[in-house]
This record gives C-alpha cells, structure tokens and sequence, in this order.
C-alpha cells in the first residue's frame, strides 16, 4: 500500500472519528442534515373535534378521514386558552401565555432578553421554516422568526428552500394555516348550504331555533371546504417525493367559532381535534412511544406541548423556560396527568377562568363571579345565532340550561365528562365527588405557582410595566417579593366561594396591590348584609393609589349602594378616561359602567361619553374603549 494511500485511509478514519465526536457532543441537531425529519403542520381556524375520527360525520371529510387511519388521533387535545392570539403566543414560546402576560387578548408583551420564539431554534439548526400566514402572538417578535411568513410562503420552492452543506435540500418546518373555518365565515351570507340544517344535532345549551340551525350547518359546510384544502396539502407533499420522511400534524387553533365554544373555559372551548402522523421509517426514533398508526391516545397534549416536542425532533432538550411536555422525538417526556387552560379578556370584555382537565373530568374556576360567561362582545354579536340566543334570554324564552351561558358565573364548576360530555351537570356540590374536586382545587393552586400565572395581576397595572420598561412581565412572574403569588392565590381564591366580607378586611391592608385588588374582588362578590359592616374599609379602597383597587372599591360602593357612592362615580368617570391611567384600566371602568348604567348620575355618564378613544401606546386592540361606549350609549366613537 503505498503512503498516499495510507495518508487517505487515516484521514478519512479521523475524519469519521471527529464527526461522530461532534455528534456525541452537540447532540442531534449535528447529525448529518439528511437523516433529520422534515415538519408540516396543517392548522385551522376555530373548529372544535366535529369531525368522523371523533364520532360526529356531519360533514363528509374523507382526506381527514383517510388521513386518521393512518396516524394517531389524539382525544385529550387542549388549545389552552378558547382563543387565537393567547393560544398562538403558547404555541410559539412554549410556554402558557400567562406566563408572560399575554393571556388577555390583544395584549403585546415582551419575552425576556435572550429568550426565542421556537421556529428560531430550528433555523439555527439549519431548518428552512415557513408560515402561511397567520402570526397574531401577544408577544413582540424577538427579531426574525421564520424563513418567510406570508400568504405565499411553502417550502416547495427549491431557491429560497436551498441547501444543507451536503447539497441536499434544507429539511423544512412548515404551517400552513385554514382561514375558511374562521368564526367569521360562518355567518358570511348568502350561502349555499351543502349540510342541511334540519339534520344537524345541537347540544342542549343551545335553544332549537333556525339561526343556530342555519349557523351550525354553515360551520359543517366550511369543515368540507376544509378537508379539500387538506386533501390539497397533502397532495403536495405526496407528489414531493418527501412524505415518507415528513411528520405531519393536524389540528384546530381553539373550540369552534360557535357561540359558548370559542372563548369559553370548558371542554367546549378548549378542546380541539388533533391528529399525529410518523411515517414507518421514522417512529423507531421520533413517535411517541403508544404510537401506532390507526390509533388513538387518551395522552393529554396542550399546545403548550408542540414547541418543546419540535425541538425534541432536532434532538434539542427543551430549555427550562419551556412549561410544556414533549410528546415527539428522543426527549419525550413523562405524559403529564393534566392539562391546563386560561381565559382572560376577551376583545373589551375582562374575565378571569382556570380550568384544568384529566381523562374524565373538568374543573373550572371562574375568579369573576360577578359576570356571565356569555358577557356581550361585539365581534362575538354578529353571528346570527349568539345575538338571537341573547335575546332569547332577555326575553325569558330559555330553559335552565339554555340560559346558564347569560347568568353569572358560578365559583366554580365540576363535570364528569364521562356522563356529561356537554358539561351541564356541575357537580361541585356532589358529596361524591367531594375528594376529586379537592384535587383539582389543589392543582390548580400548584399550577399557578408553578408557571407564574400573571393573569392574577390585572392588566392595566401590566401595561405600566410594559411601558416603564423597567422589567418584562415574566420577570415580574419571577420576582417573589413583588409579587407574592402564594399569597394572592389565596385571598383571590375566596372570591365567590368565601361571602362573608369580613374574611377580606385584613388583605385590604396588604402593602401589596395585587392582594389589595383581589380583598376588593372579593367584597365585590360576598353576601350584601355582610358589607354593610365594611363601609369604611370600601370607602378606605376608593382612595387607593392602585387604579385598580379604587376601581373595583367603586363598583362594591355603586353595586351595593354602599359608603360614598359620589366618589365612587368620579373614580369611574375619571378612569374611563384611557389618559388618566391607561386603555386597560378605562376598560375595567366602562365595564363596571356598563353594568352599573342606571344606578349612575347623568353627571357622571356625560362625562364618559367625552372620554377619548385612542391610545397610541397600543398597536392592536385599540378600539376597545370606542365600542364599549358604542354599547352602553348607541353613539359611534370610532373617530374620536
């Protein structure tokens, strides 16, 4: 052999040698670029699990049929949150929305210095990632995320794909997003009908009236369009030559965009269809480990699971700030028992839910008690059905189920969805089911510790942290002095359930605002006859330095006709006024105004009718104030 060839052969070894050492120190994402999967996801806008897969073939879908035959159907699949922008801002980084502050719609928050939005993990790693189109994070970016984000962006085209230092094409993350499911579509008229409304089968909180027989029928009708759409996508990805080596999954953004589904905080709103595909040659290393194709898995998956499931499929642990759990690839972790969701201001309207589900029950606690579920949104009024569903419970036309949606909340509320699939029957008085909701109740107290829930703080005191720029919300989260979360837990989680006023007499002198706000919450909800004892503490929270304190003080003293009620219209009046404090806090105002018209002075309404409208600290969701005062007074504020 001569020394040529001797040099080659001990090159090429330490060569191979010094590879396979890179391999073994940084992990999969070092592997040779040809071995690692491509990812397509295919999401959809706003429909719930009414698919054959799970039981309801009201519309034909046979690409979503075929397609979950083949792969893995999952049953306990949660958005997190009944709502895009929060359940986008989970999604993309890996962490509940709340986390960061950014659980209320519409709500722009900042990661903290240093943290990424996952798709740019996998661009370091050499993944060429795509998104068609839909963005809408509460989160500001934190510099580029994707490769191309917009209406035409695919990873089919090969120069803008381009290639690995092997040569051979980038592997690609890709979403593809269906807008035609939308809420909107299903009330966009004329129509022609494909599903016939007299065949379709509405749950019982629904009154049996046309409009909701029109709707739901639309909303199976644009479930067809959806399954072309589908059909068409994987089409495309077939006839690439590269389906046997792409995970695919598909899933819905939250619950339906019928009413009582998106934006509520049960099952109904939460629970979406999600289906998993790994072709044969990839399950060894990257399915889950009860994977099998045809199957189905009771394994609770929250979208707070999809981003530290993406950079498992790299070979990435996720990153401790990450709060979900990986269900793909070599860093799968444990199934957890629970999944978890939140809802918080929806559009102009502020509510606060936590619910929380394992294989058979759900448990939710509702901190507002004092507002419906079915709270008047604007944008939500516009479908046929939800505006005829109202007036139908104004005009006392309603059964008890039909009308729960409209009344106020219960503290709380247990369903075993076993028996209850439609989540009617609260359970939270049942003596037999008496230690099931003792442990969610202690869940959630550990939930909420555990991934520092900010939807405790209210908004408004939020956003001057956001403007102040001083620190970001989350580590406001992480900053125990500051906020004390064990300790407001505690006194919010009286609201509703505690009605004595005395028991929140001693929190109202917190040096903490937040336990100072929730001590006020919860007067607001106790027993009348026991705040006529608590006129001077009211009135001692009406002249709270924190916004929010003297606001929800002014709505015990309005509410109740309690202490100084005068004081309690300026503290209204003034703060409806978005440059008094912020757009947040007017919010909370021309609530509290709203619910509370007819007990107020004409003084004090005329002035609220002069409040701007415009805040120029918000880029999204700046029309809140302008359609609250279209609602109480009938006038347009739009210009203002």
């Amino acid at each position: 052999m001569s020394l040529g060839i001797r040099i080659a052969i001990a090159t090429s070894v330490l060569l191979i040698a010094s590879m396979a050492i890179g391999a073994d120190c940084f992990g999969a994402a070092f592997v040779s670029e040809e071995q690692r999967p491509n990812i397509l996801w295919l999401s959809t806008e706003d429909i719930g699990p009414h698919l054959a897969c799970y039981g309801d073939a009201t519309a034909p879908t046979p690409n979503l049929d075929a397609f979950a035959k083949r792969s893995m159907v999952c049953d306990v699949a949660w958005s997190n949150y009944p709502v895009c922008a929060p359940a986008r801002t989970t999604i993309i980084s890996g962490a509940y929305a709340s986390a960061y502050g950014a659980g209320n719609m519409r709500s722009m928050a900042r990661l903290p210095d240093g943290l990424k939005m996952f798709p740019q993990h996998l661009r370091e790693a050499g993944y060429y990632c795509t998104n068609r189109s839909k963005e809408d994070y509460n989160l500001h970016q934190p510099g580029q995320v994707w490769d191309q984000s917009n209406k035409k962006a695919t990873w089919t085209d090969p120069k803008r794909r381009g290639t690995d230092a092997n040569g051979n094409p980038k592997p690609f993350f890709a979403v593809f997003n269906e807008f035609r499911t939308h809420e909107s579509k299903i009330r966009v008229r004329p129509h022609e009908a494909i599903v016939d409304p007299a065949s379709v089968s509405l749950p019982p909180y629904w009154p049996d009236v046309p409009e909701f027989r029109q709707d739901f029928a639309q909303y199976y009708d644009n479930l067809i369009t959806l399954d072309k759409w589908f059909g068409q996508r994987l089409r495309e990805l077939e006839d690439s030559g590269e389906a046997d080596n792409t995970i695919v999954i598909f899933f819905g953004d939250h619950g339906g965009g019928m009413p009582r589904h998106k934006r509520h905080a049960g099952d109904s709103g939460m629970k979406v269809p999600f289906i998993v595909h790994v072709p044969e040659k990839l399950k060894a290393k990257y399915a889950p480990s009860e994977y099998e194709s045809g199957g189905r898995t009771s394994r609770p998956i929250g979208f707070v699971d999809l981003a530290p499931s993406m950079l498992s499929v790299l070979g990435i642990k996720p990153p401790a700030h990450m709060q979900g759990h990986a269900f793909l690839g070599p860093h799968q972790a444990e199934p957890p028992k629970y999944v978890y969701g939140f809802r918080d201001r929806m559009d102009e309207r502020p509510d606060f839910s936590r619910s929380i589900r394992d294989e058979r029950f759900i448990y939710v606690r509702n901190f507002f008690p004092h507002v419906p579920a079915g709270q008047f949104i604007d944008y939500q009024q516009q479908t046929p059905c939800t505006a005829k569903w109202l007036q139908m419970f104004n005009a006392g036309e309603l059964n008890d189920v039909q009308a729960h949606f409209w009344e106020n909340h219960p503290p709380e509320e247990l369903y075993d969805l076993k028996s209850d699939p439609h989540e009617t029957v609260n359970l939270v008085d049942d003596p037999t089911h008496a230690e099931t909701l003792t442990r969610f109740q202690n869940e959630l107290l550990d939930n909420t510790i555990r991934t520092g829930d900010l939807g405790f703080v209210h908004e408004g005191r939020l956003q001057e942290i956001t403007v102040a720029g001083k620190q970001t919300r989350r580590s406001l989260a992480q900053d125990k002095e500051s906020l004390p979360l064990k300790k407001i837990f505690a006194v919010a989680n009286l609201t509703g359930v505690e009605t004595d006023a005395g028991k929140f007499v001693e929190a109202t002198k917190s040096d903490n605002p937040t336990i100072r706000y929730w001590a006020a919450m919860g007067l607001l909800n106790s027993d009348p006859s026991t705040l006529k004892e608590q006129v001077s503490t009211v009135d001692q929270l009406l002249r709270d330095e924190a916004i929010e304190v003297s606001l929800t003080a002014a709505e015990v003293s309005i509410a109740h006709q309690l202490g100084d009620t005068k004081l309690a219209e300026k503290v209204i009046a003034r703060f409806s006024n978005l440059s008094e404090g912020n757009q947040f806090y007017a919010v909370t105002a021309l609530n509290i105004a709203g619910r509370h018209r007819n007990q107020l002075d004409d003084s004090c309404i005329e002035k609220i009718k002069l409040v701007p409208t415009k805040d120029p600290l918000v880029d999204r969701g700046g029309e809140y104030v302008a359609q609250l005062i279209q609602t109480m007074f009938g006038e347009d504020q739009s210009n203002k």
